[in-house]
């Protein structure tokens, strides 16, 4: 039998339903139903179930709530309001002693410029919001890679006199999270693994914004749950608090796997004329319907942003005091963990500090001279091996394409992450691509250093993923082989020419193409030193040479995006750039046309991004204005190098799709090879 709920409860459920609906009406513009429907589990799930100390919001072993439905925002900045949430700098991490993450001035600037409280939650505009939502399913993806982290850091750091993180991740996702397909690609991966920390409570509503559900959807979705090997709940009343309480018991005893609860709701609740209409999704209510609603809670009808006496003192009496003590115990295990595990302790200091351990490059391999050479996805392997057994917080994998990726580890003690075993650094995404960089997302929110890997072409897949990691300033790190025609025989779907570019558009996303194993290690060197932004390597799978370093510019320069890698005596008569392996095809051009009396220059460039942040000067050093005679070759489309080679440069590259042939006769036929290069030049 469900347990009543108080007076007390019912007021502060309410008040976080007319918050809502104020900061919705007063910006004209947003989500008002879903908040006031959700109110009732927001409110029991920071009161009655998370273990979230407010004064302390980057507590390591805070238990996570992620808003997947971000369009539902308000639900959560009301909720961090009344919780008293504190504000953290997250420049230097300090956590104000009075100021409040979320204050009622923000609350009233809803979807304004400046306000905290933007259309959807984004990272790091307050405390208590855990990763940007919006998009739909990227929050129940995520929420997947807290969960893994979870397990991981647990089996790696725990003993059995200090338990330090057994954190769980709560999550509220709507029916359109689960109609997105990276939603059931990251359930299938929690089912399989078995992640008895995750609890999705799905706000079963029936209402999308075209009109119900049955338009388009129609799934059970309990039993497709089941049958992915979740733990399945039904509440029939999001209203019933002592339900939903019991939901959250169910997910607490059940230890073999995650847990879904099916909540059927009333968008809208409590606004007469709109609840459980389309109508209460995406549109302000209009005043007149929003003072009917607080009517029906029984609030002032015309008081704007009306929080009752004694709703912010229930908040602290249960979720503030609940926390504070789980946040004292743990402090207290953290030092006493400290003085019994000093090594452990250190590597942990430095993930919780953002930092990379020191001597974490001291094995990266430094490759000799060859003709011959190598693909640079095999370098990359060598050098992700080298750095990661240096750096313990670092765990990855691939979607089903380690061995071609070259992005398993394989030091002794590396092991594999399988259910039920949680401690390998060997993640396994299967053949789910978005998935994956979701999940990835979620595992450097959480403080590891995580990559994912797959081929470049199918980058198509996770866009939305790598976009968010570069909106939320996370330094993912993506390995990107068979980069381009090189590819050969698998044929214009498996070649990607228009991805570089598309990758290379999306801000803050550092993308780095290695000419050679030398430029990978220094690529590498450069971006692990990156904090605040994604990196994504795209490699080949076709060998090409490694150049001598005493003959041509040292690798060295990588980290600053472009470089001179061999010059002339004075004005160059052309320029000559490419990145990957056509940068092989400019070294050789450019030997015929200095045979030839021609003063040329190579520039490597590996990283356009880093190279448009250095200071114009040496932009200018390395691309000199008044040579405006440049050649660039890449196989893929000419877009993003219009900027370096200018209104009269040349382009040797692709202007289509690819073809299916051995890969050396596939660059033949497109004439990207040394030839066109020089006459490019000479043009």
């Amino acid at each position: 039998m469900a347990v009543a709920s108080t007076d007390i409860q019912n007021t502060a459920v309410d008040t976080i339903r007319a918050l809502s609906m104020d900061g919705v009406q007063t910006a004209n513009s947003g989500h008002p139903g879903t908040p006031m429907a959700l109110a009732p589990i927001a409110y029991q799930l920071f009161n009655h179930a998370m273990d979230y100390d407010p004064d302390q919001p980057l507590w390591p072993n805070r238990d996570r709530f992620v808003l997947s439905c971000g369009h539902a925002s308000m639900l959560l900045y009301s909720t961090l309001h009344l919780a008293g949430v504190k504000a953290v700098d997250f420049k230097t991490g300090k956590v104000s002693a009075d100021e409040l993450s979320i204050k009622l001035d923000d609350i009233k600037n809803f979807r304004q410029i400046g306000s905290v409280c933007a259309g959807h939650p984004e990272y790091k505009e307050a405390a208590g919001i855990e990763t940007t939502t919006g998009p739909l399913g990227a929050g129940v993806s995520n929420s997947v890679g807290m969960a893994m982290a979870q397990k991981w850091l647990a089996a790696n750091y725990n003993t059995a006199d200090h338990k330090l993180f057994d954190f769980n991740t709560y999550v509220i996702c709507s029916d359109g999270d689960l109609m997105e397909g990276i939603a059931t690609e990251a359930a299938s991966v929690a089912g399989h693994l078995r992640l008895d920390n995750l609890c999705w409570f799905y706000d079963d509503n029936s209402i999308t914004i075209e009109g119900d559900t049955d338009l388009a959807f129609s799934e059970d979705i309990g039993a497709k749950f089941e049958a992915m090997g979740w733990n399945v709940v039904h509440v029939s009343d999001a209203n019933d608090l002592g339900s939903l309480q019991k939901a959250v018991d169910s997910f607490k005893a059940c230890n073999d796997k995650p847990t879904i609860v099916v909540v059927k709701s009333i968008i809208g609740w409590g606004a007469p004329n709109k609840q459980n209409t389309h109508g209460a999704h995406g549109a302000p209510l209009g005043w007149d319907e929003v003072e009917l609603a607080k009517k029906a809670y029984g609030f002032p009808p015309e008081e704007k942003f009306y929080v009752p006496e004694g709703v912010k003192e229930h908040f602290q009496s249960n979720l503030g005091q609940r926390g504070a003590a789980a946040y004292s115990q743990w402090s207290d295990t953290w030092k006493s963990y400290q003085a019994a595990n000093p090594e452990k302790a250190a590597e942990l200091q430095s993930m919780f500090d953002g930092e990379l351990p020191a001597g974490w490059d001291k094995d990266i391999p430094v490759f000799d001279a060859d003709e011959k050479g190598d693909a640079t996805r095999n370098s990359s392997g060598k050098v992700l091996n080298a750095i990661a057994q240096n750096i313990p917080f670092m765990i990855g994998g691939s979607a089903d394409l380690a061995p071609s990726n070259k992005s398993d580890l394989k030091f002794d003690g590396a092991g594999e992450f399988l259910p039920g075993q949680y401690a390998g650094r060997n993640l396994h995404f299967g053949i789910r691509e978005h998935a994956m960089a979701g999940i990835v997302n979620g595992l450097s929110l959480s403080g590891l250093k995580a990559y994912g890997a797959t081929f470049f072409v199918f980058t198509d897949y996770m866009r939305g993923g790598m976009r968010l990691a570069s909106i939320m300033h996370q330094p993912v790190i993506y390995i990107l082989t068979h980069d381009s025609i090189g590819v050969g025989e698998d044929g214009p779907t498996h070649q990607p020419v228009e991805h570089l570019t598309a990758c290379r558009a999306i801000p803050g996303l550092n993308v780095f193409r290695p000419g050679d194993s030398n430029e990978v290690a220094e690529c590498y060197r450069t971006a692990m030193q990156i904090d605040d932004h994604p990196a994504a390597f795209v490699l080949s799978r076709q060998n090409m040479p490694t150049l001598c370093r005493t003959k041509y510019a040292s690798a060295d320069n990588c980290s600053k995006g472009g470089y001179v890698l061999a010059d002339c005596e004075g004005t160059p008569d052309v320029i000559l750039m490419g990145s990957g392996s056509e940068l092989g095809l400019c070294v050789t051009a450019a030997e015929t046309l200095t045979a030839e009396g021609k003063k040329v220059r190579v520039v490597s460039m590996p990283c356009m991004d880093i190279f448009a942040e250095q200071s114009q000067a040496y932009r200018d050093q390395v691309l000199p204005p008044a040579v405006t005679n440049r050649v660039a070759a890449e196989a893929g489309i000419r877009m993003s190098w219009d900027r370096w080679i200018g209104s009269e440069g040349k382009f040797v590259g692709m202007s289509g799709y690819g073809a299916s042939g051995p890969y050396d006769q596939v660059y033949e036929h497109f004439g990207i090879n040394a030839d066109a290069v020089v006459a490019a030049a000479k043009a």
